[in-house]
């Protein structure tokens, strides 16, 4: 194949990634659109391997081999309440790649002109800081640590002095443009950033790290455009800039669905104050408790029903009893929607996922506006292992970690149903009034199992 033959090609991967991002804005085309966007990689790939003369040849197709067995096998074995964990696991190890190749670059090349070395530096930081800061987020969200905001001793203090010392050797570096001490700096630079990356994601916690997930993705392709540009392949750069743009743009739409912007998201735990007082004591206070009889009496009769899935859903595989809990509804001539909050399941779309997963309709999945515009004519609201996205604590209480961020307005409704394990907090750590609400019914046990018995109920009646 010409050089010709191998822009064409680059070309057509290039617009497989951005009909592959079109194809990712909707539900309905999601699928489709992960398809191209594989063949454009391994279109990408086969170029690669195919026309460049590669030194080591055979050990580059041994890694492959054997990295593409991992990924495989963890993409086939992940559970889907465990999505994320993948996606900022998969993230690090990408920004993680790019830093090396920028090392390598740097070390290999001698003296370097500005620019390039400018480059070199910017994807071994940002690469070295999505690297430990998406580790961090998969320990946050795997629950291998504490989900809520760590706070440091003058923790604000340590982050700005890493900050400014990576920025100074970063300069350094991109200025000097190599010799020996050049090395030795490389080193402190890397073990700075990745530094840096750890402590820019412990102060954020709760519902707020899927927002950083998408940030370090946004990260992840700005340091793989910049190690395009080093080894000069412009498929990276494009590739690079896409994932870049479009994770800075999720990111910013994530922020305005949790009400507050990045900064507060970010480093609001710096400034939070102490939300135990809220909710001391809520474990002794008496709830309203149902069996799934009482459950399907107020849904069987119920003109209107929102029902509004979480993370206990996903968690209880329980979305094919949900949606055979609607069947029977509606064919009892109840008006039956889903009320879909935008970080239900704590990814954007992980909800949607799931449901269609049971081949829920999408016209019976409702975005939160849409659910809250009708939620006060509602006459039962079940809530099925959501909290935080249905706390009024996010209008009511300034000292909550989630105020500010909107939710779905379920005590808008005449009476609410939560099926819930028991009375433990949700992600951001804190209680919600609306368990104690007079109007609130709770059904506890596994979500699947509830359900299950809420649909056998429905039908004896």
């Amino acid at each position: 194949m010409g050089r010709p033959g191998v822009d064409l090609a680059y070309l057509v991967a290039a617009v497989a990634f951005i009909l592959a991002l079109k194809g990712l804005s909707s539900p309905r085309s999601a699928r489709r659109g992960n398809l191209i966007g594989a063949a454009g990689a391994v279109l990408a790939t086969v170029v690669v391997l195919t026309t460049e003369h590669l030194a080591h040849l055979p050990e580059i197709l041994a890694v492959m081999v054997l990295g593409g067995g991992v990924g495989v096998l963890a993409a086939r074995r992940v559970a889907m309440t465990a999505m994320p964990q993948l996606v900022a696991l998969f993230n690090g190890v990408g920004g993680g790649a790019a830093a090396l190749v920028a090392v390598l670059e740097f070390t290999g090349r001698g003296h370097q002109p500005l620019g390039t070395g400018a480059a070199t530096v910017f994807a071994i930081v940002v690469g070295s800081v999505s690297f430990s800061g998406s580790a961090l987020t998969f320990a946050k969200l795997q629950e291998l640590m504490t989900t809520r905001p760590v706070v440091l001793p003058a923790g604000r203090w340590v982050s700005v002095g890493t900050a400014v010392a990576v920025l100074v050797a970063a300069a350094w570096l991109a200025a000097t443009g190599g010799g020996s001490p050049a090395t030795l700096v490389l080193v402190v630079l890397a073990v700075l950033a990745l530094i840096f990356g750890v402590l820019f994601v412990l102060p954020v916690g709760g519902a707020d790290v899927p927002i950083v997930i998408s940030l370090l993705n946004a990260f992840t392709g700005l340091s793989v455009a910049a190690s395009g540009y080093l080894l000069g392949n412009v498929l990276l750069i494009v590739a690079g800039t896409l994932v870049g743009a479009s994770g800075t743009i999720l990111t910013r739409l994530m922020a305005q669905a949790m009400g507050r912007p990045l900064t507060s998201t970010l480093f609001g735990a710096f400034q939070a104050r102490d939300a135990t007082a809220v909710t001391a004591g809520a474990a002794d206070r008496p709830v309203r408790t149902g069996s799934p009889e009482d459950v399907a009496i107020m849904l069987g009769y119920a003109r209107k029903v929102v029902l509004v899935p979480g993370y206990g859903l996903a968690v209880a595989q329980g979305q094919h009893a949900l949606r055979e809990l609607a069947e029977l509804l509606v064919d009892r001539g109840v008006a039956v929607e889903y009320g879909i909050h935008p970080v239900a399941g704590r990814m954007p779309g992980h909800m949607n996922v799931l449901l269609a997963e049971a081949n829920v309709p999408y016209d019976q999945l409702k975005e939160m506006d849409q659910a809250n515009s009708e939620m006060s004519s509602t006459d039962v609201a079940l809530v099925v292992g959501a909290n935080d996205v249905v706390n009024p604590a996010a209008r009511t209480s300034p000292g909550s970690p989630i105020y500010g961020m909107p939710i779905l307005n379920v005590d808008q409704a005449q009476s609410i149903v939560f099926l819930k394990r028991s009375m433990r907090p949700g992600f951001a750590g804190i209680d919600n009034e609306l368990l104690f609400d007079p109007k609130t019914t709770m059904l506890f046990g596994d979500a699947k199992d509830s359900l299950t018995k809420v649909v056998a109920a429905v039908k004896g009646l």
